[in-house]
């Protein structure tokens, strides 16, 4: 089940470091197998703050120029299947020609189309273009780098699992993304996503920031107990809450 507008709202408000410390205090899963990119990408549009939404899915191949021959059609079924899914959305795209960048399959049009259909953004293994204007159209992207060209950019397959920067993930997935990279999270754990994220925030707030703000003018050997202090308090309260 989707979650509230309120809950994605307020998810946007925090960054998405703020969102893996939640995710990883309550999850059942091992930390470092969560869908989160593994490699270097560029938010293009860090301005624009975070975006949240659920992923939609495609792969793409811009130097395949049989693609070209199907490419109305394609076209036609993809933008149905986006236009269809639940909103907000964020594409997720996987350049099979990566890590080479021989086209974009993001400009200023396809910006704008997919803004039409409740898209708030891209996370795209390849290359994007125009991005003033797609910052225009308030389109966010994160993506592996700039091209100038399209190439044979279209639709090869959709509503599938994707693998982008190291990470893997599957359709209608809860993305959350910033300037830091990406998390998409598995759908058992969204429910309580905000209420964790919140609570580790402050939990930082309440122990390891002050212990380590309050420093000043304190021995070498009382700075260590407090920070110990802190910390252990730290881990203790994110167990108690989401484990115990």
């Amino acid at each position: 089940m989707a979650l509230s507008h309120s809950t994605l709202l307020q998810l946007k408000r925090w960054n998405t470091p703020t969102i893996y410390n939640g995710w990883e205090a309550m999850t059942n899963m091992e930390r470092t197998e969560g869908a989160f990119n593994r490699e270097p990408v560029t938010d293009y549009m860090p301005g624009m703050g975070p975006m949240v939404g659920y992923a939609v899915t495609v792969k793409i191949e811009p130097s395949n120029k049989a693609h070209a021959e199907n490419k109305g059609a394609a076209w036609g079924e993809y933008r149905k299947y986006v236009a269809s899914a639940p909103g907000p959305k964020i594409v997720v795209v996987q350049d099979l020609d990566q890590p080479q960048l021989i086209g974009s399959f993001w400009g200023e049009v396809n910006s704008n189309i997919h803004r039409a259909f409740g898209c708030v953004g891209a996370i795209v293994d390849g290359a994007i273009r125009d991005v003033d204007e797609m910052t225009n159209a308030g389109f966010k992207a994160l993506a592996r780098g700039l091209c100038v060209g399209h190439a044979y950019s279209a639709p090869v397959e959709w509503n599938c699992e994707v693998e982008v920067f190291g990470g893997k993930i599957k359709p209608g997935q809860l993305v959350h993304a910033d300037k830091h990279g990406f998390l998409a999270i598995p759908p058992e754990d969204e429910e309580l996503l905000l209420e964790a994220a919140v609570f580790m925030d402050q939990n930082e707030c309440n122990t390891l920031i002050p212990a380590a703000r309050s420093a000043h003018g304190k021995s070498m050997e009382k700075i260590l107990d407090s920070i110990g202090a802190a910390g252990k308090a730290f881990g203790e309260a994110a167990k108690k809450k989401f484990k115990g």
